[in-house]
């Protein structure tokens, strides 16, 4: 079983749109970030990889789920389409170019991409992605070769008010 665990960046500062990409997290953001990923630790999932937009809200929600799952942030993979914004073809591509000693990928970006690519990946995904919401989605495959569109399961979903 291959398994990607998919995050919307927590909650961010609602003013600065003029330079979007450089937008950090509010002080609730940070703490949403440190409850889930304390959650995801508790249940045992830690990332043998993580990749983010390199988008500064989403770096930061990426570095506080490091921190929470002992992951040397410093080994975050920036991938600039999580923040432009990715086909899931585009990202089953991505997945299906990971190196097979990766069992659980952490991918970190924005909505609306989030929320596609986790409707487009499984059969049926009618949640919603607020802030920081974070899906596990679970491949019963042997090779990331093998993803494909609707060819996961839901294995969690935990947003903050969940938590």
């Amino acid at each position: 079983m291959k398994r990607v665990i998919i995050v919307r960046h927590a909650k961010s500062v609602p003013y600065g749109y003029d330079d979007d990409f450089y937008r950090d997290l509010t002080e609730r953001g940070e703490d949403d970030a440190a409850k889930i990923s304390a959650k995801l630790m508790s249940l045992g999932v830690t990332p043998d990889l993580v990749i983010a937009s390199p988008a500064t809200r989403t770096m930061h929600t990426a570095s506080v789920f490091c921190q929470n799952l002992e992951y040397d942030a410093t080994k975050i993979r920036q991938v600039a389409d999580l923040y432009e914004g990715m086909t899931t073809q585009d990202f089953i591509e991505l997945l299906q170019a990971l190196p097979e000693s990766v069992q659980t990928v952490f991918v970190f970006g924005h909505n609306p991409t989030v929320y596609y690519l986790a409707y487009n990946l499984v059969k049926y995904f009618n949640s919603d992605m607020p802030t920081c919401s974070t899906v596990g989605l679970d491949f019963p495959i042997e090779k990331w070769s093998e993803v494909s569109a609707r060819g996961a399961q839901v294995a969690f979903q935990l947003t903050p008010k969940s938590v």
